[in-house]
C-alpha cells in the first residue's frame, strides 16, 4: 500500500506552484499586481491614444473664442468682423463668381510650383546622397540657398523673369525645393549601413538597390519634407499674387485693402488657412498609411 500522508519534512504542494504562481505561468504575466502596475505606468508616459478629428481642435476653439469675442462686444468689427459677417461675405463672393475664379488660379500656381519644387528636390536629394561627387557639387549651393530666404530673391528674380506668371511659379518652387532636398537627403544619409551591406550581398543592381532600399529608407525624410513644403507653397503664393497680379486670392486681398474691405480681406486668410490646414492633413494621412509598417511614439 501506498502511504498518502504527509510528513513535517514534505510539505505539501501547493497547487498555485511555487511563489504563488500557477505552473506554466511566469512571475512577470498577467494577472499578477505589480508588473500588471508597471505595465500601465510605461502606458503613462505615452501621449495616449489617438484623439478622432484632433488636427481639427485647436481650430475649432479657436473659431469658439472669436466668436465669443464678437457676440461680447469685445472685439472692434472694423478690425477683426465677426466670423458670420465673414462669412457672409464669403457667400457673396460665391454667388458672384470672383471667390471661385481667384481660388483657381491660385491653385493652379501654388500646384505647379509645388511639382516643379518636389521634383527638382527629390532628384537633387537622390544624387546627392548616393554620390559623393554629387554631394560635394550639390549639397553646397544648396545649404547656401538654405541660408538665403527666398524672398530676398524676389528682386533679383524679378530682374530675370519680370513681373509675370514664371517669377511667381519659380519663387514658389525654390521654396519647396529646400525643404524637400533638405529632409529626403536627410533621409538617405540615415538609411542603416546594414540594409546597403545586405543589397551588396545579394548582387542587387543599382537599379534595384534604389527601388528596394533607397527610396523606402528615404519616405520617412521625404514626406516629412512634403508637409513642410505644402505650407511654404502657401506661403509664398500670398506674397507674389500681391506683386503685379490680375487674379488670385492674394490679388483679392490687395484690391480689399485698397477699398477698405477688411471682410473681403479675412476671408482671403481663412481660405489660405484651409488650404493649409487641409493639405497638412493629407500629406499626415499618407505619411500614416505609408509608414505603417513603422512603431513610434505617436502610435
Amino acid at each position: 500500500m501506498v502511504d498518502t500522508r504527509t510528513t513535517a519534512s514534505s510539505p505539501p504542494v501547493s497547487p498555485t506552484g511555487p511563489a504563488g504562481t500557477r505552473p506554466g505561468r511566469r512571475p512577470d504575466s498577467p494577472g499578477t499586481g505589480a508588473p500588471v502596475a508597471d505595465r500601465r505606468t510605461r502606458r503613462r508616459l505615452g501621449p495616449g491614444r489617438p484623439i478622432r478629428f484632433g488636427p481639427l481642435v485647436g481650430p475649432a476653439l479657436l473659431l469658439g473664442a472669436w466668436a465669443g469675442g464678437s457676440a461680447a462686444g469685445l472685439l472692434d468689427p472694423r478690425f477683426l468682423p465677426a466670423p458670420w459677417t465673414i462669412a457672409g461675405t464669403a457667400i457673396d463672393l460665391v454667388a458672384t463668381g470672383r471667390l471661385q475664379e481667384h481660388l483657381l488660379t491660385s491653385l493652379q500656381r501654388a500646384g505647379l510650383g509645388l511639382v516643379l519644387g518636389v521634383a527638382f528636390g527629390t532628384i537633387a536629394a537622390v544624387v546627392s546622397g548616393l554620390s559623393r561627387w554629387g554631394e560635394s557639387i550639390i549639397d553646397g549651393p544648396v545649404q547656401i540657398k538654405r541660408a538665403i530666404p527666398t524672398l530676398a530673391l524676389m528682386p533679383l528674380l524679378i530682374l530675370w523673369l519680370g513681373i509675370g506668371e514664371s517669377m511667381k511659379v519659380i519663387t514658389i518652387a525654390l521654396g519647396v525645393f529646400v525643404h524637400i532636398y533638405i529632409q529626403t537627403h536627410n533621409g538617405l544619409r540615415s538609411i542603416d549601413s546594414r540594409y546597403v551591406e545586405l543589397a551588396e550581398t545579394l548582387g542587387l543592381t543599382h537599379r534595384a538597390f534604389i527601388r528596394k532600399v533607397v527610396l523606402p529608407g528615404a519616405l520617412p525624410g521625404f514626406l516629412l519634407g512634403m508637409r513642410f513644403a505644402v505650407t511654404s507653397a502657401w506661403l509664398f503664393l500670398a506674397v507674389v499674387e500681391q506683386i503685379n497680379s490680375t487674379s488670385g486670392i492674394g490679388y483679392m486681398m490687395d484690391l480689399a485693402r485698397t477699398y477698405g474691405q477688411t471682410d473681403v480681406i479675412f476671408v482671403g486668410i481663412v481660405v489660405y488657412g484651409v488650404l493649409g490646414l487641409a493639405s497638412d492633413m493629407a500629406v499626415r494621412l499618407v505619411q500614416r498609411r505609408a509608414l505603417a509598417w513603422r512603431r513610434t511614439l505617436a502610435d
